[in-house]
Parts: C-alpha cells; structure tokens; sequence
C-alpha cells in the first residue's frame, strides 16, 4: 500500500503515539527525521524535504521546540514550500496562542497564520498542555527542598494519548481549517497539581506559591492558556501521575 501520510516530530512524546495511532488505522505513516531512514529531511534546511513528500496527500505537522524558532516557523514554510499542491495539512498548535506574549507561543501563532495562508488545505488543533509536561516540569522543581510554584495560575492539562486521538481523526478526515480547541477535563491551581503529584508519588515538602513579575505570568494568571468551554479530556493529571510518576518520557521534541 502506497504510504500517504508524512508525519513531522513523528519520534517525539505525541509523534509516538499519532503514529502508533495511524498504523492501528490501517495507515502506516511516514515519519520525517534528520537521521533515520528511509524519510530522511530537515526542516531547519528543506534537505530531503521534497523526497520525503513525495507522493504525500496528508502531512500532520508536529515539529517543534521551544528554543528555536526553525522547527516551528521556518521550518513550517520549508514543509509547505516543498509539499505537493493540494496536500492537506494538519497542524497543532497551542491554545492562547493569539493572545499569549509567551514568545514560543507567538512563533506557534505565526506558524498558524503561515498555514492559513499557504494556498493548502489544511486543518489546525489547538491543545492546552499535555499531562507529561506538567509531569515533566513538577518533578523538576521537587529537586528543591521547597516546592515553588507560580502564584494565581491554572492549568488545563490534557492526556496527550486523547490528543493524539483527536489529530488522527482530523487527519483522516477531510481538511477542516481551524477546528475547536481541546483542553483537559479539569482547570487546576499549578499548587494543587503540586500537591497532587507530591501526594501520589509519596513525598512531602512545603508547596509554596511565589508571584512572578512580568507579562508572560501576568498573562498566565489571566488564564489566556486555557480553553473552559472544551473540557473535551478523559484522563485526570491525577490518574496520569498515579499510572506514571517518575516517568513524564518528556523531550525537546514533543514539548507543549
């Protein structure tokens, strides 16, 4: 069978499981890497990018890192550039995006808007943050003896397996531009996400808040992160971290 979807972050946190997800569908996936074969292409360079899509109908676009904005602007006009006309195009993105200073958030806004704007097909996903990064983040903090947590801020965070669901079904179906957000089923203090994962993991120290300064926490404490209309997610922070403690499996890749 003619493989027709090319996946881009295919080997990070959520690439896993989207490919995983496509395979049990009946549709292996290609996955771009700047090392492994047989897609070999790097979207920081276009190298590679037009052998890899060749023959593609659907590319679901993951890539991205926080500290450098190649994967996520740059290399998004790379993909389009090199991408067959009438590919349908499926991104995700971030909610709060168009009204978050956070400069990651802001270069995921502007690959947005390069997606709107390319002339493709194309259907855009806006998630809140995933369990593993909330995962991820908390257990570096409980490094310290005393647990400092952002004062005033919620979260939303989504079970990144449910995620992976919605993209697969969005990427098997026809292109939708930009389609609901998804948020997790709960909005929770970052403290009492400490003192949750401080209570399953078995481990006690003082949880304290500290006010940040700056427009960044400012607008974090306003919420602008957070979609309270699409409480869409199943799992619980709460049921991940008792199924997972110690093991977020988070990385550059696949960060949110």
């Amino acid at each position: 069978m003619t493989e027709n979807i090319l996946v881009t972050g295919g080997t990070g946190t959520l690439g896993r499981h989207v490919v995983d997800r496509l395979a049990a569908a009946g549709h292996p996936a290609r996955v771009l890497s700047r090392t492994r074969e047989p897609y070999i292409g790097d979207l920081r360079t276009g190298a590679g990018l037009g052998a890899a899509l060749d023959g593609v109908g659907t590319v679901v676009h993951l890539a991205s890192d926080p500290r450098d904005s190649s994967a996520d602007v740059e290399g998004t006009r790379r993909l389009i550039a090199a991408a067959p006309a009438g590919t349908h195009l499926v991104y995700i993105s971030i909610v709060g995006v168009d009204r978050h200073p956070y400069s990651y958030y802001r270069r995921k806004y502007e690959a947005e808007r390069i997606v709107e704007n390319s002339g493709l097909p194309y259907t855009i996903l806006r998630a809140t943050q995933f369990h593993n990064l909330v995962l991820f983040a908390l257990e570096a903090l409980a490094k310290a003896p005393v647990l400092l947590v952002p004062a005033g801020t919620s979260l939303q965070p989504v079970e990144i397996e449910e995620v992976a669901e919605r993209l697969v079904e969005l990427a098997l179906g026809a292109p939708a531009g930009r389609v609901p957000d998804m948020g997790g089923p709960e909005i929770v203090s970052v403290a009492e996400l400490a003192r949750t994962y401080l209570r399953v993991t078995g481990r006690r120290k003082p949880v304290v808040p500290l006010l940040l300064p700056g427009r960044v926490a400012a607008a974090f404490r306003r919420d602008a992160h957070l979609a309270p209309d699409h409480p869409d997610g199943r799992g619980t922070f709460a049921d991940f971290v008792a199924t997972a403690p110690g093991r977020s499996g988070y990385g550059t890749r696949a960060r949110r």
